[in-house]
């Protein structure tokens, strides 16, 4: 095994696994969880290649702290989707964060799914659950309905993932993806495109002032629906 490979024994896990002093600030009484969630990332979500081995000392800061703190954005008790969910971000940081939000983690590979049901009932997080399938498709529209925010993190660019999230956000609901520093060129460049789903009202925003580097998001919402041409003759 390489020297950039996943730590060589457990206590060299065990030090990295040591969370900075923002993560209580941001989980609470819930950073036990965070830790759990932490573990599986650093062994399970590896060996799933879902993470890659020199990202375990980057995974509070810039993983797990970096999608929680979107709880920030968003308003209590609503109900999310987290679209191509990969390896649980940002929907399980959320989860952890906030127990008042109930999550659907929407991933189509069946690989990445089961690893998400088995992180889901490790954790015991019982405000989550796994649809797998793709966003855009009719069947998966069909079972989870919309929600009052879909988000994602590093899914597509931001025409793509407007026409992705905009049929399962509610009307009034908002889309919030987590971008770089490229986010505001992508709203210059996509604005008109993505208004086009309904999607409107773009702007960057930053959330976890505590972090080392605040997390950077697009946040769209989505117009009242529009009544079709012949609807409106009627």
């Amino acid at each position: 095994m390489s020297a950039d490979a996943q730590p060589e024994d457990h206590s060299d896990l065990d030090a990295l696994q040591v969370p900075p002093g923002s993560a209580r600030g941001v989980f609470g009484d819930r950073l036990e969880l965070a830790e759990g969630y932490w573990r599986i990332l650093a062994t399970d979500g590896i060996d799933h290649g879902l993470i890659g081995p020199r990202e375990v000392p980057r995974l509070w800061d810039r993983h797990i702290l970096n999608c929680a703190v979107v709880a920030e954005l968003i308003p209590d008790g609503v109900n999310i989707f987290d679209i191509g969910s990969g390896a649980g971000l940002p929907g399980v940081p959320l989860a952890i964060a906030r127990p008042d939000l109930e999550i659907t983690l929407i991933e189509p590979l069946l690989r990445r799914s089961t690893f998400l049901e088995r992180t889901v009932e490790a954790l015991g997080l019982t405000n989550v659950r796994v649809v797998r399938g793709r966003a855009e498709e009719k069947a998966v529209r069909s079972e989870v309905g919309t929600a009052e925010v879909v988000t994602s993190r590093a899914v597509a660019p931001l025409e793509r993932l407007a026409k992705w999230c905009a049929p399962l956000v509610a009307a009034g609901g908002q889309m919030i993806a987590i971008k770089g520093s490229s986010a505001a060129d992508e709203i210059e460049r996509d604005r008109a495109v993505v208004g086009r789903t309904g999607i409107t009202d773009l702007r960057v925003s930053t959330c976890g002032e505590s972090l080392e580097t605040p997390t950077t998001v697009v946040i769209g919402t989505k117009t009242e629906a529009v009544r079709s041409k012949k609807s409106r003759r009627r």
